[in-house]
């Protein structure tokens, strides 16, 4: 006897022709079991990822075990004195630093930044400027810290790695404390402003400016920088430099280093206050950010360089009405208005305190000397 005589036979094959019963019955029975099958897929596919808090729990003890990985194939390709190894592994955590932030903070611990610091002469500097510009915005501290970095940046600052150096400068120069510290630093602040100075290259030159900036916002730094010929060199960008951007960040920096003392005598040799009215008048500058920060500058100049800076502002033909327009431009800036209405007061207030100060003079001479009218008195005949 057959053995597949002893299987319960299909329905299809005991009744050749079912009742409407029968096939409603098989319908659903079949309709059962594949809903069964693709819930059981389901649960299989569904069972396999883990919960969202271990995954990253696990990712979180990944990425230390990483960063160890890349910084010891640095450490022993830089032993091993093999330039490609060692290009290669600075290429690699370049590539993980910027991919994964998460990874940055594990990459100091694990020691990279003295060993990137160290590539920065060599041919691998520039994706060791960039893995330095990566790690130091999550771990800006361990960055700063880091032995030798700054005279490591201020060589850098002279290669083709310049952009990304004086980014990483900045970088680290956003946490004020470090402000003071890398201001002392006079080769890396006249590495910046030679920047400048350099070769058309549009991203060195905005980032040589935000740093020039934030180092600008220590007070004390500011007389330093004019020392190292930064008035010179941002007023020289001012009138001929056409990138976009250049004039707003370059007047930027003016308006901050304007704030000390020392500014006044290097804008008279580069005729900056006439240069920065003619930015505060209508049309004299395409941006009104530009036109803001030359009223800002004008006003830092006034108020850390007392009266010789008024007679230097009011000394320009036109001055005050230049400022004024600005002030009662409804298309200004709110910040702009705000500036050219304070150094309006100012420049007014000088003009005030020189007329009295005329006036308390020629009475002088009208009371010592009887023989001379003053003007208050004296009178007209016909």
């Amino acid at each position: 006897m057959n053995q597949n005589s002893y299987l319960p036979p299909l329905d299809s094959d005991r009744d050749p022709k079912p009742s409407n019963q029968q096939q409603k019955a098989t319908r659903l029975r079949r309709h059962l079991q594949n809903r069964s099958r693709r819930g059981s897929r389901t649960r299989d596919a569904t069972s396999d990822p883990l919960p969202p808090a271990t995954a990253t729990a696990t990712a979180m003890e990944v990425r230390p075990h990483t960063a160890r990985s890349l910084v010891g194939r640095l450490r022993g390709a830089a032993a091993a004195c093999d330039a490609a190894a060692t290009a290669a592994a600075v290429a690699a955590i370049r590539l993980a630093s910027k991919d994964d932030p998460a990874i940055r903070a594990p990459l100091a611990e694990a020691g990279a930044v003295p060993l990137l610091a160290a590539q920065l002469p060599a041919a691998a500097g520039v994706d060791a400027a960039a893995a330095l510009l990566n790690i130091s915005i999550s771990a800006r501290e361990q960055v700063a810290s880091a032995p030798g970095l700054l005279d490591a940046l201020t060589a850098a600052l002279r290669t083709g790695a310049a952009h990304h150096a004086a980014a990483t400068v900045h970088s680290l120069l956003c946490a004020e404390a470090h402000r003071a510290a890398i201001g002392a630093r006079r080769p890396l602040l006249a590495a910046l402003v030679a920047l400048l100075r350099a070769p058309p290259s549009t991203r060195a030159t905005k980032d040589a400016l935000k740093a020039l900036f934030a180092v600008a916002l220590y007070p004390p730094n500011r007389a330093t920088l004019v020392s190292l010929g930064a008035v010179q060199a941002l007023f020289a960008l001012v009138i001929t430099d056409p990138r976009h951007g250049i004039v707003e960040d370059a007047t930027a920096v003016v308006a901050q280093v304007a704030g000390c003392a020392e500014s006044l005598e290097a804008f008279r040799w580069v005729s900056g206050v006439r240069i920065l009215l003619d930015l505060v008048d209508p049309g004299g500058a395409e941006t009104a950010r530009a036109r803001e920060n030359a009223a800002a500058a004008l006003l830092n100049l006034v108020v850390a360089g007392g009266d010789p800076a008024v007679a230097e502002v009011l000394a320009v033909g036109g001055a005050e009405e230049t400022v004024r327009e600005l002030a009662e431009d409804s298309a200004a800036t709110p910040r702009g208005k705000a500036k050219a209405e304070a150094l309006l007061r100012a420049l007014e207030g000088a003009a005030r305190r020189r007329e009295h100060r005329l006036a308390d003079f020629l009475n002088g001479l009208v009371q010592s000397d009887p023989y001379i009218s003053s003007p208050a008195s004296a009178s007209t005949h016909g």
